[in-house]
Parts: structure tokens; C-alpha cells; sequence
């Protein structure tokens, strides 16, 4: 659930637009240079609410790009899908920090064999399906089964399926039974894995472990109402328009501490134009709204506002795990120093301000950060403040063969990623390279950068940590090999793959050892991967989300990037 969805519209910013605080007013959190202690210290809004009952309006710019835990590497279904679906653990939120991996289907974070290569979890008692069927460990093995049918579902996550034992497994469709699950009674599921994993407990977090009753599984129109295990089910969805979810009777909350359910229903506007979300929240014209686009659905115009006292008071803030990069295709621009040229011509400080400026997020040096476990400091030639080293750039190219055009290819949902494009054009031309600006639909974005047509440069976020806090969550889906270890894996938007470097991350998937010493392992072998510039880190968010005046227990989720529906309320 780590990959950030394009699919919701989020603030542009002009170059010139000043987002500090007005004369007079207490700075906004995340406000001003970023630099100051506690400017990117989370605010929650209303903590520790405890009433049932009423409606939160989630307002929304453009529809989920699925419903199907199944089929989904994006932030937004896994918020949502904390209300319908549950899985064998849960990376549990608090704002401003790691996730937490907790038991959520399971009675424990499981138990591993004395090899590492057995996982053993036990099933909750009484847990049931929204029609009151028992949800039983066939029900959690199927889920994972279908992940592997990758003719069907193209964004199912993968980190899970790596660590099995079947590579040559093809899904349920055409393969049948997957070996490496064996469900030897209802309520146990054995995982089989190829080499020893220490944070096995965080991969079962992953939405793969979401049960899917067999009889129920509609293929790609499961996304239409996928079958609840968790406090809500899908009432009623009309792709692109709304949704409404109400409470599953069938739900026992004695078996689930993490998550609150208070509001009795969810209501989803799914086409509000961001323009619109961004004053009806700012001016509270709807009490019970909350938003789940990126950016809190502000807008330029609209970004002074979050300093006025009655603004403020409604303001959840929080600095995220994600980053924001830059993929350099290294099938398209072979050369390392032409790479690193690029990296370094890149004006990051100007598409800082694409962004919202310090308000909301600040220059990233690495896609990994200080709150992953393992972190150490990573080399690099980048400016610090963002600032391009052009002299520099310009020497790496001496006697090189500069490509004349590249194409940078950015969703055409979102006008931020547009003006990135403009501000790279700028940049790039100073090298003597042309650069086309080619719009990609928001909702095949993420598959049209797996496949034939991935352009020279694409953005792109992940959520570091999001699962465990571990550093491995962001290397080896990023950079990291196949599941064979001949190419390069499924989510390495830049293709990246080095037979020496390549070989050694694939040898650290199997090392045994602490979180701590693997993750500094990872940190290492990731700083190596940036000798050869496969992408160029941009921004870590920090998110302000303006939500309605009887909203309660707002947070906004470190991977999230919005607020938490996990555990929001209303006032009544």
C-alpha cells in the first residue's frame, strides 16, 4: 500500500506565491523555512473522541482507482480499505511516526520456525464476512492467490508474493493451488517462504492478506463491492460519482482494537472539483467533511487561509514517509553521468515551490529517511537546499553523447506535475537536451510506467517505511531485482538493474538478522544504487488537511498522506 495515487488532484503553487505567515499570525505548522524545531510536528484535531453515530462526507476529486485489495498499490484504497477490509496484521497509524505493525485478523504477529522459512498465524474466533459467513484461513489463502494472476490484476502488490516459495506460480485462474500456503484447519495459515525474511509480520499487513470468498470473486469487477471483513460494507457505488458505506452488522468489534468505527456511515463525493473541496472545506460549509486528495485538496489561491485562528483550529498536519522522486529510465539514458548531469541541472528548489514550499514538505536528499529503522546517512552530490549545479552537470557531459530530446511523462489529473514538467523543460534545455511534456490519463498512469511505454523521466511517490518502518520497504521495491533476480522488479520505475548490485539485494532478501542491522545493510547497498543516479529524490510531503468543525480524532497518516478514516468521528 505504499504507492501514491496521481489519480487525486493536489496544490499548485506559482514561483512567486508567498506561503509564510501573514504579519501578526502564528505561523501555520509546516509554514516558513522548515527549518525551525517542531515545524513539521503533526497536529491532530479533537484526539480522543469517543461518540457513535453520524455521517462523515469524504469530498473527493476523482474516483478510487480500484476497490479490490487484490489489485491495489495506492494510498488511498488502503485508507479507505481499513473501513471494509481487514488483514492477518495492520500497520497502524499515529501521526508524525512509523506505523505500528499490530495483529489484526491474527491472534499474533505470527510465529516463525526456528529457520525462518515457516510463518504460522492463527485466526481470531468469530470472525465473519458481511453476510455472515465465517471467514476462514482458505479465505486468506485465496486473497493471496489472486494477487499472483498478474494478467488480471496489474497493480497487485508484490513484496508478499516475492518472499513465497512458488516463483513460478500464475494465480488461481490457470495454476489452481498455490503450494507455498497451507491452511491445515480453519483458522491456520502456514506460509512456505525461499529464504528467512526478519519482517515477515509487515509483508502480511499488505492488502494481499485481505480474505476474498472464493464463490464472490468476480475478477476485475470485484472493485464494484468487494465483500466486507471489516466495521463497514459498501452500501451503494456509482463508479465516478459517489459511494456510501454503512455499518457491518456482521463486524465483531470485539475482535478488532484498531479500529474505532464511530460514524455510523461514510459518504463519498467522488467528482467534487478540487476547487470546490478546497473552499468548502476552508470555509466550513460543510461540518462533516473531511478530503482524501493529496495536499488536503488546497489550492493556491487558498493557501494563506490556513493561518487564520478559526483555519487553524481545524488544520490536521503531519510530516509523511513519502517522498517524491524523479525515475530516470535506464533502458532509454543508459549513461550513469548523463543521469547524474540531469540530477544535478534539476532546480528541486523551484519544484519545491510546485509543491506549496515549505508548507508542505521539504527537500528530500534520499528516498529513504531518518525515521526508517537502519537509516544511515547517504552520500550525494545534490544541493542541499535544492539550489542546480549547473558547471557541474555541464563537466560530466564533456565528451559524452548528450541525447537531443527525452520525454517526461506526468499524469494529466494533477496541474502539479504538469509545472514540474515546465520547470524541468527549463532546466534541461541549459544542457543543450529538449524536453517533450507528454500527458498520461491519471488512471493508467502507474501501469503505462511498467510497461512498453514508460518515458525517459517519470515522478513518482513511495511511502518509506510505511509497512514497518524498515528501510527494505522502499529499496527493494524500488530499485530492487525480479522476483528471480534476473531483471528488474515490477515496481523499479526507473528499470534499474546492475549485475553486481542487483545480486547483492538479492541476496540480502534472504540475510537474517535484527531490523536495525538488516535495515543499515539495505541503507548501504540503496547508497551504492545511487552512484549510478537512477532517480532523483524531490520532496518529503508534509500534508495540512483542513477538515469540518465536528470532525474529531483527525489525523493525517505518515503513508496516508490524509486523514486516517480509521478512526475519525463526528460531534452530533
Amino acid at each position: 500500500m505504499n504507492r501514491r495515487t496521481t489519480a487525486a488532484l493536489a496544490l499548485t503553487v506559482s514561483a512567486g506565491l508567498a506561503l509564510t505567515a501573514c504579519s501578526g499570525t502564528k505561523p501555520a505548522p509546516g509554514s516558513g523555512s522548515g527549518a525551525a524545531a517542531g515545524a513539521f510536528d503533526p497536529v491532530q484535531i479533537g484526539k480522543g473522541f469517543k461518540g457513535k453515530g453520524g455521517n462523515v462526507n469524504v469530498l473527493m476529486s476523482a474516483d478510487f482507482q480500484t476497490l479490490d485489495p487484490g489489485n491495489s498499490n495506492y494510498v488511498q484504497t488502503a485508507n479507505v480499505g481499513q473501513l471494509y477490509y481487514r488483514t492477518l496484521t495492520m500497520a497502524k497509524e499515529t501521526a508524525g511516526q512509523p506505523p505500528k505493525v499490530v495483529p489484526d485478523l491474527a491472534t499474533d504477529l505470527g510465529k516463525a520456525s526456528k529457520d525462518g522459512l515457516t510463518w504460522t498465524y492463527t485466526l481470531k474466533k468469530g470472525l465473519k464476512f458481511e453476510n455472515g459467513k465465517p471467514i476462514t484461513a482458505k479465505d486468506i489463502k485465496y486473497g493471496v492467490e489472486r494477487t499472483y494472476a498478474r494478467d488480471v490484476y496489474t497493480q497487485a502488490p508484490q513484496e508478499l508474493n516475492s518472499a513465497l516459495a512458488d516463483d513460478g506460480y500464475k494465480g488461481p485462474y490457470s495454476d489452481g493451488d498455490l503450494k507455498s500456503i497451507d491452511t491445515p484447519d480453519d483458522r491456520t495459515v502456514v506460509f512456505h517462504l525461499k529464504q528467512p525474511f526478519a519482517e515477515f509480520p509487515a509483508l502480511v499487513s499488505r492488502s494481499n492478506t485481505a480474505p476474498v470468498p472464493k464463490a464472490k470473486d468476480t475478477k476485475l469487477d470485484y472493485t464494484n463491492h468487494p465483500v466486507s471483513s471489516g466495521p463497514y460494507k459498501i452500501k451503494s457505488y456509482e463508479r465516478g460519482r459517489s459511494m456510501k458505506l454503512v455499518r457491518n452488522d456482521a463486524w465483531d468489534p470485539a475482535t478488532d482494537p484498531n479500529r474505532t468505527a464511530l460514524p455510523d456511515t461514510f459518504t463519498f463525493s467522488l467528482s467534487t472539483a478540487q476547487a470546490t473541496i478546497s473552499q468548502q472545506l476552508l470555509a466550513d460549509s460543510d461540518p462533516n467533511a473531511v478530503t482524501l486528495d493529496s495536499a488536503g485538496g488546497l489550492q493556491a489561491s487558498d493557501a494563506a487561509k490556513l493561518n487564520t485562528p478559526e483555519v487553524t483550529k481545524r488544520t490536521a498536519a503531519g510530516l509523511l514517509g513519502c517522498t517524491d522522486v524523479l525515475n530516470l529510465n535506464t533502458e532509454t539514458i543508459k549513461d550513469r553521468d548523463v543521469r547524474k548531469a540531469i540530477a544535478l541541472a534539476i532546480d528541486r528548489k523551484a519544484i519545491q515551490l510546485q509543491y506549496g514550499g515549505n508548507r508542505f514538505g521539504k527537500i528530500a536528499q534520499s528516498y529513504i529517511n531518518p525515521s526508517q529503522r537502519g537509516y544511515v546517512k547517504q552520500h550525494t552530490d545534490l544541493d542541499a537546499t535544492g539550489k542546480p549545479k549547473l558547471a557541474e552537470a555541464k563537466k560530466l557531459l564533456d565528451g559524452k553523447k548528450v541525447p537531443k530530446k527525452l520525454v517526461y511523462g506526468y499524469a494529466d489529473a494533477t496541474a502539479r506535475y504538469k509545472n514540474v514538467g515546465t520547470t524541468l523543460q527549463q532546466n534541461l534545455k541549459k544542457l543543450g537536451i529538449e524536453l517533450e511534456l507528454r500527458p498520461i490519463p491519471a488512471a493508467n498512469y502507474y501501469t503505462v510506467l511498467a510497461g512498453d511505454h514508460m518515458p525517459d523521466i517519470a515522478r513518482s511517490g513511495w511511502c518509506g517505511g510505511a509497512d514497518s518502518g524498515s528501510v527494505r520497504t522502499t529499496v527493494d521495491p524500488n530499485v530492487g531485482p525480479s522476483l528471480d533476480g534476473k531483471t528488474y522488479g515490477f515496481s523499479n520505475i526507473p528499470r534499474y538493474h546492475d549485475p553486481k548490485v542487483s545480486a547483492d539485494i538479492y541476496e540480502l532478501r534472504g540475510a537474517n538478522g535484527s531490523s536495525e542491522e538488516l535495515g543499515k545493510k539495505w541503507a548501504t547497498l540503496f547508497d551504492r544504487v545511487m552512484q549510478d543516479q537512477p532517480l532523483v529524490p524531490l520532496v518529503r510531503n508534509f500534508t495540512n488537511s483542513v477538515v469540518g468543525s465536528k470532525v474529531r480524532n483527525a489525523q493525517v497518516g505518515y503513508f496516508f498522506g490524509a486523514i486516517d478514516l480509521s478512526i475519525v468521528g463526528v460531534e452530533r
